[in-house]
């Protein structure tokens, strides 16, 4: 993973990590049993990260544009109260998180992948895709990961901002 002059001292800032959830959370695909229950395939190293970032200090949301059980259950599990599902105007998504966490837009990271996720990425202070997002989306994105959404990616990309939280005496 790359990243643009000055991003170490913009991670080292953050404050709070936004995701979408198909292609980031998961690795975008979507299992239905003849019943018509979805099932989602979530990475737990990933899971792993969230904790570990939530113990340098980070708090996080979701903004899907789709609504599905296993995102609440997920973000249960991993104490993610911030949840907005459905959510088509991802740009009217994020500014709700700005008021909810009481947060400067600088201090926002979004991780998303595909082409919905854009009005939410230019709002923010840095923008991460996975390795598989959309060419549009990588275009704007201060880092891209190594990794795929929902094998990794979002580890990656916390494992980032720990990092360079540690380098700058965890401010």
């Amino acid at each position: 993973m790359s990243g643009g002059e000055g991003i170490e001292r913009r991670l080292a800032a953050l404050r709070v990590v936004v995701f979408d959830v198909d292609g980031v959370l998961t690795d975008g695909s979507v299992s239905i049993d003849a019943r018509g229950d979805e099932t989602l395939r979530f990475d737990v190293q990933d899971g792993l990260g969230i904790v570990r970032g939530r113990q340098a200090g980070l708090e996080y949301a979701i903004i899907s544009g789709r609504e599905a059980p296993a995102v609440t259950a997920r973000a249960r599990r991993l104490g993610i109260e911030h949840v907005q599902q459905g959510q088509f105007d991802k740009a009217e998504s994020i500014a709700r998180v700005f008021t909810d966490l009481a947060v400067d837009p600088s201090a926002v990271a979004f991780m998303g992948d595909d082409v919905n996720d854009l009005p939410a990425m230019k709002r923010v202070g840095v923008v991460c895709a996975p390795a598989n997002a959309r060419p549009e989306v990588k275009a704007v994105a201060d880092l891209v990961t190594t990794a795929a959404g929902g094998q990794g990616a979002v580890r990656e990309f916390l494992e980032r901002i720990i990092a360079a939280k540690g380098r700058a005496g965890g401010s």
